[in-house]
């Protein structure tokens, strides 16, 4: 289904019979819709939490089985043994995000992660110190950012860099990140980028920053917060040194679920990197013998801490198996011509009142787009009385609701019945 194969309209009829004609449509049946006044939700917030896979329940299950049966034993014993466990994810996770399984570990949370990479990867000198990111960061990420600039006795002032197009859409482009560079590449340690980000709803190719910062020999990391589970990447070929990403938004995980990683294979023998080592990250092999000298694991392994908490890390295994049954360039498929629908029905009705902030190329964008309202105050109480509704959204201040047809449980219908409730409460 590629918009431009298609005739939108802005019908429930149209709507309708966009749904009879998706092939992923079937998808749907595997989530738990949440309720509203005994109605299903028009649920249009995977980009901060995901909904439940229906076949969850029985895995949760089968690991409080395994605990009561087996007690300390089931490290060793049933289904999915505890000792292994971040094993059972790394192939699936590595297929999502376009790595080598050596590069990828299922492991803390997302900011957590993001400390334990910019550890080894940002290494400031006197000459080369500064840390670039996107004006507008999640603000997880700048606190990160500038701790870890202190932390390193280093001013925030003059080595965090901030970038953003100055032509007010609130986007940074390529040009912009590469105008910098230019100028003073050869002081700056880390590029830290997003893939997706979280305001704007902007996608960023990494493959693209990497090339532009190896110019300037800067080390590259990447928040996939965003990214993760909505669109291909391709993290190895992109040759980024490291990424990070949660699994509750668009991986459907959980609230808190164990988070992702990457790191690049060509660090993995790397005896100068520096990190944070945790018992979890020795090499497995001699793990158990309880020596006093750390030998790293292979790949990305190394960077773990402690044992994955299982009830955590269940979530993803279920998760995963869904995506590598639907295929994410299936569900990108499905998510380009769904995001379009919703952006021709906005255009459409609520033209004047509602500017997209997301860029309109589909190839710059995932799932989200992030409506801007003309009256702020306005919007924030529609947004309100919608998700009270049932019709839920999510408000970033000061004047954004955030829209994200996730393709695994969205369709057409929610799409069409999102805008013209909204257009509706609008007009009253």
């Amino acid at each position: 289904m590629k918009p431009s194969d298609l005739k939108f309209e802005a019908t429930i009829d149209c709507a309708r019979a966009l749904d009879a004609a998706d092939p992923m449509s079937r998808w749907r049946d595997e989530f738990c819709i949440p309720q509203t006044n005994n109605k299903p939700q028009v649920y249009l917030c995977g980009n901060s939490l995901g909904l439940q896979p229906k076949r969850l329940q029985a895995e949760m299950d089968q690991e409080l089985e395994a605990w009561r049966r087996y007690g300390v034993g089931g490290h060793f014993e049933g289904k999915y043994p505890w000792m292994p466990y971040h094993e059972f994810v790394r192939e699936p996770l590595a297929r999502l995000v376009g790595a080598h399984p050596d590069e990828v570990v299922a492991m803390n949370s997302l900011t957590v992660n993001l400390h334990l990479m910019m550890v080894s990867f940002y290494r400031p000198s006197p000459e080369r110190h500064r840390i670039v990111i996107e004006k507008g960061a999640f603000p997880s990420d700048r606190y990160a950012v500038e701790s870890q600039i202190r932390f390193h006795g280093y001013d925030p002032d003059s080595s965090l860099v901030e970038l953003i197009d100055n032509d007010g859409s609130g986007l940074l482009s390529l040009s912009t990140l590469d105008a910098y560079l230019n100028e003073h590449g050869d002081s700056v340690a880390l590029v830290l980028m997003p893939g997706v980000q979280y305001a704007t709803g902007q996608f960023t190719p990494p493959g693209e920053v990497v090339e532009l910062a190896r110019r300037h020999g800067c080390q590259v990391g990447f928040d996939l917060a965003h990214a993760v589970g909505n669109l291909p990447l391709t993290l190895h070929d992109d040759d980024a040194d490291f990424a990070v990403w949660c699994s509750y938004k668009y991986l459907n995980s959980g609230a808190g679920a164990v988070a992702g990683c990457f790191v690049h294979r060509k660090h993995s023998q790397r005896t100068d990197l520096p990190r944070f080592a945790g018992w979890w990250g020795h090499d497995p092999s001699t793990r158990f013998k309880m020596g006093d000298k750390f030998v790293p694991a292979a790949g990305a392994d190394a960077w773990q801490l402690s044992n994955p908490p299982i009830y955590g890390l269940a979530p993803v295994r279920v998760s995963l198996g869904i995506f590598d049954e639907a295929g994410i360039k299936h569900l990108r498929d499905k998510s380009i011509t769904l995001t379009a629908y919703l952006e021709y029905l906005v255009e459409i009705r609520l033209a004047g009142r509602i500017a997209i902030r997301t860029p309109s190329d589909p190839g710059k964008r995932g799932c989200q787009l992030s409506l801007a309202f003309a009256d702020a105050k306005l919007g924030k109480s529609v947004h309100q009385a919608m998700e009270t509704a049932g019709f839920v959204g999510d408000w970033r201040e000061p004047d954004v609701l955030r829209a994200s047809p996730a393709p695994l449980y969205n369709n057409f219908s929610d799409v069409f019945q999102f805008v013209d409730e909204l257009a509706r409460r609008l007009s009253q």
